[in-house]
């Protein structure tokens, strides 16, 4: 017993003279025999008390075979022994298990990761397809270095997502792996969608490092469709590239709603939404292509109106209704609102909306029971707040009608279209702007903010304190802990780096509302970084 204490063992081999084995010994079977009354433990020896033949399998046999042996035998251990008939180590059941649930966990590990690599392979190829579409329109306009970059970037995205393919295997992914390919998505998108930008823009520098950020700003603005541009003077740019900055807002708008719908529509939800044309369940490629059919009517519908309506040219109503629509805000010509007509006006203030609607609002006009659209609870509270804010907004201002509604809607949908005046805006008005700005859109939409849904996730967070009411659900609980988490990455972050600003000699104020919008734009990774924290 004092061995077994001292070596940290739970049994002992017993041999005869030459060490073959003869059987085994348990502290179990000592602590047992010993309670016996008639058992004198100072001449007891192993050989009274040990269990006899030893069961034993060979060092060169499988995990298979000992564990065969195992349930055959109904025991937890085996002696292993050598060729040589030797006792050289023992085998225990928990050992097999912690080994099985290891090559699982690696197993799961790879298989997220493969899982990442092919639906991140899928995304490039169908968005190096959707990029021949510009190419094309550059093509036909002879805008030969447009076009040049276009399909460059094109065929390097089918490419790399081709290989990512074959090296990819088709998997089912976590919302951690989800948050990875939001981000790897975006990032690759961006990186990739630079090679038109440094063929076309002349960013007036030669430093290499300059270039890759200038060229990096200018893309990440159109794919993340956060709206903000290097160039002062768009109208200077051919009109093909044009065309191709409002379609990368577009792109990157149906990325943003496919991640979402994937990720947060439950199982439920995404088996009604049949594809329009397989009529299957939607999978990754029919879902991506039906979202894309949807919204390519409308931006094809909005051009045509804007088009119809005016005198401008169409490749910048397409531009225009592909900016609308995705809520990015870049435009055409920095006097392309100067002659707007009030009909043309409401066309892109619809298109504005539609892009803060959620994408089920959409789907259901293309139900077989055409416009049987059901708004939802969140739906209805957005409109309601965006006529507030309209109302507000414009009698504060002292603008017509026209005019503050346009900007407030554009601000509400993060949009970022600007007709009015804001260098002298009075506080009551800077604060509705704002506060519609911060509280965006809805869910499930291409519209930044904070979102409509979220705020009603925290309104919640009363039933927490007030404990005669039902108790909250835990689903509605990591709801409100994601809430608040993104409430707190929108005040620390911009805080931060408002700081670092004013230390170089910015405006603390001017600097924490810029990073503090910008942000809102840039609401997603948020979103899926708290969820995937939280449910992990």
């Amino acid at each position: 017993m004092y061995n077994i204490k001292k070596k940290d063992l739970d049994e002992i081999i017993v041999v005869d003279e030459l060490y073959n084995p003869l059987g085994i010994v348990t502290d179990e079977d000592i602590l047992t025999k010993l309670s016996e009354s008639f058992v004198n433990p100072t001449k007891t020896t192993l050989g009274d008390i040990m269990v006899f033949p030893l069961i034993t399998i060979r060092e060169n046999q499988t995990i298979s075979e000992a564990l065969a042996i195992m349930r055959e035998k109904k025991i937890r251990k085996l002696a292993v022994l050598s060729n040589s008939e030797m006792v050289v180590g023992m085998l225990y059941l928990d050992t097999i298990a912690s080994l099985v649930k290891r090559s699982l966990i690696k197993q799961q590990k790879q298989s997220t990761f493969l899982g990442i690599i092919w639906n991140l392979g899928v995304i490039l190829q169908f968005t190096g397809v959707l990029m021949f579409i510009p190419g094309i329109v550059a093509t036909v306009l002879n805008d030969s270095v447009v076009a040049t970059g276009i399909y460059l970037m094109s065929i390097l995205l089918i490419i790399s997502g081709f290989f990512m393919n074959s090296y990819g295997q088709k998997h089912p992914l976590t919302l951690r792996g989800t948050a990875i390919l939001v981000f790897a998505s975006f990032i690759i998108l961006v990186l990739f969608g630079m090679i038109p930008q440094l063929f076309v823009i002349d960013f007036g520098s030669n430093d290499l490092l300059e270039l890759f950020a200038d060229g990096f700003f200018e893309s990440s603005a159109g794919f993340t469709t956060g709206g903000f541009s290097l160039v002062q003077n768009p109208e200077d740019l051919p009109r093909s590239f044009t065309f191709y900055r409002g379609y990368a807002q577009f792109v990157g708008g149906l990325s943003f709603i496919y991640l979402i719908v994937t990720v947060f529509y439950s199982e439920r939800q995404i088996k009604m939404m049949r594809g329009l044309i397989s009529g299957n369940v939607p999978h990754l490629k029919n879902l991506l292509a039906t979202i894309t059919i949807i919204f390519s009517i409308y931006a094809i519908s909005i051009a045509l109106l804007l088009f119809y309506l005016g005198e401008g040219e169409i490749l910048d109503d397409f531009a225009l209704a592909f900016s609308a629509l995705s809520t990015g805000g870049t435009s055409p010509n920095s006097k392309i609102f100067d002659d707007f007509t009030t009909p043309k006006y409401i066309v892109l203030m619809a298109a504005m909306i539609l892009g803060s609607l959620p994408f089920s609002v959409h789907y259901a006009f293309v139900r077989k029971k055409f416009l049987t659209v059901k708004l939802t609870k969140e739906v209805l509270v957005y409109l309601s707040l965006l006529v507030i804010f309209c109302i507000t907004f414009t009698l504060s201002m002292g603008l017509n009608w026209q005019e503050g509604i346009f900007n407030m809607i554009s601000a509400s949908t993060t949009t970022g279209f600007q007709t009015a005046n804001l260098e002298n805006i009075n506080p009551l008005a800077l604060t509705i702007i704002t506060t519609a700005m911060v509280i965006g859109g809805c869910g499930f939409s291409t519209a930044g903010g904070i979102k409509i849904f979220r705020f009603m996730h925290l309104a919640k967070i009363r039933h927490i304190f007030n404990r005669k009411n039902a108790q909250i659900s835990e689903s509605d609980k990591k709801d409100i802990i994601v809430g608040i988490i993104i409430l707190a990455v929108s005040v620390i972050v911009p805080l931060l780096i408002a700081t670092y600003m004013y230390t170089i000699g910015y405006d603390f104020q001017n600097a924490f509302l810029m990073e503090f919008l910008l942000l809102q734009l840039l609401d997603m990774g948020q979103e899926l970084s708290a969820q995937s924290w939280i449910l992990q």
